[in-house]
């Protein structure tokens, strides 16, 4: 079981299927919030999505493709944080993230980011670190900006948002650059 203590008050934990209530009461919540970002919500109607995003994550973190964590913020459940893809073969990691729309504003997810890319480069030994995030999402873009990671580009029409197309701009961290840090 994968957890990791952040701070006195912030951790990282595998999410199980126990989680699944409140990881759905959260996201169902911030629905509108989330919306404007992320294309799964309409895909998360009911707890049983979740459970199947639970699941599946499970199944692909015991085959090292992926780490679906909970970020624990004061012993409760406020995102998900974790590495959406894991290539051992190019030895590379993409973070990805959310946190619910009341937990915005207090760092919680630069803290999470900070922690990710330091396990990936520090524990699971990897190159690479990416976040990428939509060019309009100026939160989501503050974090790699804020922890010093590189603008390497903008992929085009990355991602397909609710009937429209949105670039992607591709932060990069590397392992010697982390180390300096």
């Amino acid at each position: 079981m994968f957890i990791h203590k952040i701070d006195n008050d912030l951790s990282l934990k595998l999410v199980d299927l126990g989680d699944a209530p409140r990881i759905f009461e959260l996201t169902d919540n911030s629905r509108d919030h989330l919306k404007e970002w992320l294309p799964w919500l309409d895909y998360t109607t009911e707890l049983k999505d979740t459970e199947d995003f639970i699941k599946a994550g499970r199944g692909n973190y015991a085959e090292g493709k992926t780490l679906n964590a909970a970020i624990l913020y004061n012993g409760e459940i406020v995102g998900i944080g974790g590495f959406n893809n894991i290539n051992p073969a190019n030895k590379t990691a993409y973070i990805g993230y959310w946190l619910g729309q009341d937990y915005q504003g207090k760092g919680i997810m630069t803290r999470v980011a900070h922690a990710l890319t330091d396990y990936a480069l520090t524990e699971l030994k990897l190159n690479k670190v990416e976040i990428r995030a939509a060019v309009g999402n100026a939160k989501s873009r503050s974090i790699p900006e804020r922890l010093g990671y590189v603008e390497e580009g903008t992929i085009r029409r990355a991602e397909l948002l609710y009937g429209q197309y949105v670039d992607h701009v591709v932060y990069g961290m590397l392992a010697e650059e982390w180390q300096g840090k």
